[in-house]
């Protein structure tokens, strides 16, 4: 009999983590080609030297499976790939000088213009131009907001998380977002339950 081959996101991220805490290769594989796409778009969002950021990943990940004998079973698979990735970089940062020495990641600014979507919205032309004037705003926002709706909307991650990746408390974290949203809302000049639909529909 042949042995049946799950399709790639018929495995669930923890199945896949604690397969490779156990030295599975085929779930640290699965897991790469998973969240590589994620990680290059994030990493390109925080520097702009797409070939560092890619050896940053893969610093990342090699270390995930040389140390996996120290990782913690339980964990958000993404959160903590996208954390490390940015961790990474902000020392990659510190090695080069571009800021000063430290330890936080405050330094690192958020160069990625991303957009919420618009796919349905496609018979309607004045509703696009709202789209557009919306993404307008929203990469006009300060960095740290704008990264933590990134985080939020684009990456799904909970307040909880984007704190810890941010390295601030829950109520900064969600200041963060608070803002971030009051800004577009005070600025836009449609409907605000646009905006939560449109970013709804990236989660």
């Amino acid at each position: 009999m042949r042995t049946r081959i799950l399709p790639i996101n018929a495995v669930d991220d923890n199945t896949l983590w604690n397969n490779l805490i156990n030295g599975d290769e085929k779930s640290f594989s699965l897991l790469f080609e998973r969240y590589y796409s994620d990680l290059v778009n994030y990493g390109n969002s925080l520097s702009p030297y797409a070939e560092k950021v890619q050896d940053c990943i893969q610093d990342v990940f090699t270390d995930i499976w040389v140390y996996r004998n120290s990782l913690q079973e339980s964990v958000v698979v993404k959160a903590y790939l996208l954390s490390s990735v940015r961790k990474r970089i902000a020392r990659l940062y510190e090695r080069d000088h571009i800021f000063r020495k430290t330890a936080s990641t405050d330094a690192i600014a958020f160069l990625l213009e991303f957009s919420v979507e618009n796919e349905l919205l496609d018979d309607d032309y004045a509703a696009k131009e709202k789209v557009t004037y919306l993404n307008k705003l929203l990469n006009e926002l300060p960095a740290r907001q704008k990264e933590a709706l990134y985080l939020r909307y684009h990456q799904g991650l909970s307040v909880e998380q984007i704190a810890e990746m941010l390295d601030v408390n829950y109520q900064s974290a969600s200041n963060l977002l608070h803002r971030g949203l009051l800004t577009l809302r005070k600025e836009w000049k449609g409907s605000f339950a646009l905006i939560t639909l449109l970013f709804s529909s990236s989660l």
